[in-house]
């Protein structure tokens, strides 16, 4: 059962990245989702469990990092969908005809608040979260369902990004070819 709260912090250094990672984890019973260095020689920590224990750890992460912050989010009521589209482990069927929309971000955790909205927003499937990697440390965001639910979608995930100053794009393609969904199927 995925855990009902996230947080994660994005950090400009690998090593300051180990030290908080430790910190975090030390300070609050919560899960390590992700750990690992992303793309531009930067740093991402991704831990769950429930909201009192992640504001926690989240806190306590920021309290040492000092500049080395991207960026940082506590998501207490994380939609389900969140996490399969982020393991990449979302399938979609030889004959999918929806909509395909995309959020990217300039950072891979603004990307995570952008796809909790968009799957809160609207009836819309996430399928692939992609976070920094051979991205230049950007985030990306794939989503598909009606034309009305992924504009929905993509637009109240574009807006939380957008509030933080670090929306790349945001597109919707009605009918896209099959060929763009290849790599999916």
């Amino acid at each position: 059962m995925p855990p009902k709260s996230i947080g994660a912090i994005e950090l400009s250094s690998i090593g300051i990245g180990y030290r908080i990672e430790d910190d975090m984890l030390k300070s609050a019973s919560v899960d390590l989702l992700l750990a690992r260095t992303i793309c531009s020689g930067k740093y991402l920590i991704v831990v769950g469990g429930p909201v009192s224990n992640v504001e926690t750890a989240v806190r306590t992460g920021l309290a040492s990092a000092g500049e080395a912050i991207i960026d940082h989010l506590v998501i207490p009521n994380v939609h389900e969908s969140v996490f399969p589209a982020l393991g990449q482990s979302v399938t979609l069927d030889g004959d999918h005809q929806g909509a395909l929309g995309i959020l990217e971000s300039f950072s891979g955790v603004s990307v995570l608040a952008a796809a909790d909205a968009a799957a809160k927003a609207a009836r819309v499937t996430l399928f692939r979260i992609h976070v920094a990697m051979a991205l230049g440390g950007k985030g990306l965001c794939l989503m598909t369902g009606t034309v009305a639910d992924v504009r929905a979608g993509v637009q109240a995930g574009a807006e939380v990004v957008r509030q933080r100053g670090l929306l790349v794009s945001e597109i919707v393609i009605p009918r896209p070819s099959k060929e763009l969904f290849g790599d999916y199927l």
